[in-house]
């Protein structure tokens, strides 16, 4: 009986140690002490990593994700809004597209740290691992978002992610032209490449427009702007994204 207890207690203490372990991790990641833990456990959980409830249910961070995303393009907009009154809508989306674009939040959640604490399996999953530590950061944002409240995760993604990470004026003078890179690879690749504007919407003089990139007649990727030539632009940069074109 006793060392029944005492294996109980070892199991207990080491549980209890490997919390208090994640725990520090996510404060320093954040900044904040964390305080309803499975929130966070639940945002470095990878879908291939999720195990079954009693329910059946596979519980991973994609909620968490979804409303990441959401809560982390609003505080960005806010925070080019009120840094550039002057610039118009079409810079903003531009220099928020370059900060929370997939390819930049995978390499910001493996800077912060996101690699030693996510949880994946290798073997399940597939393509979704190469977006894996942005999903995470995503997750992140929408788990200090409910632990937290918006005030504590504004403070979160300004003062831990956007000041640390991201120069504006390198952002703003790296306009990289996205559409030539894909030209010159498909020229490279001899494939075909065609750009359609399939969308308009809006009044005369406040139009946006949606591009999609084709290749080999076959639909790539889509982008939106407030002109043909940004609309285009945004396609092209999610087709390198996702044909891995540098």
């Amino acid at each position: 009986m006793i060392s029944y207890l005492r294996r109980i207690s070892h199991l207990f203490n080491k549980q209890l140690a490997k919390e208090k372990t994640f725990a520090k991790s996510i404060a320093n990641i954040t900044g904040q002490t964390p305080i309803n833990l499975n929130l966070y456990k639940l945002a470095v959980c990878h879908t291939s990593a999720a195990k079954e409830d009693k329910l059946g249910v596979r519980s991973s961070n994609e909620r968490l994700e979804y409303l990441g995303d959401a809560i982390l393009g609003a505080v960005i907009a806010e925070f080019l809004f009120k840094k550039f009154p002057y610039k118009d809508e079409g810079f903003l989306t531009e220099i928020r597209s370059r900060i929370v674009n997939r390819e930049s939040l995978n390499k910001l959640g493996k800077k912060i740290g996101l690699n030693k604490i996510v949880e994946f399996n290798p073997g399940r999953g597939g393509n979704t691992h190469k977006s894996l530590y942005g999903d995470a950061l995503e997750a992140l944002v929408g788990a200090v978002y409910l632990d937290k409240g918006f005030k504590s995760c504004r403070k979160f993604i300004l003062t831990r992610l956007l000041q640390p990470h991201f120069d504006l004026n390198e952002i703003i003078e790296n306009n990289l032209n996205f559409k030539s890179v894909l030209i010159e690879w498909a020229q490279k690749e001899s494939k075909d490449i065609k750009f359609v504007i399939i969308k308009e919407v809006g009044s005369i003089h406040h139009k946006e427009f949606t591009a999609q990139v084709l290749i080999e007649d076959e639909p790539v990727s889509t982008g939106t702007g407030f002109s043909k030539k940004k609309a285009e632009q945004a396609a092209a940069e999610k087709a390198c994204q996702i044909r891995e074109i540098k």
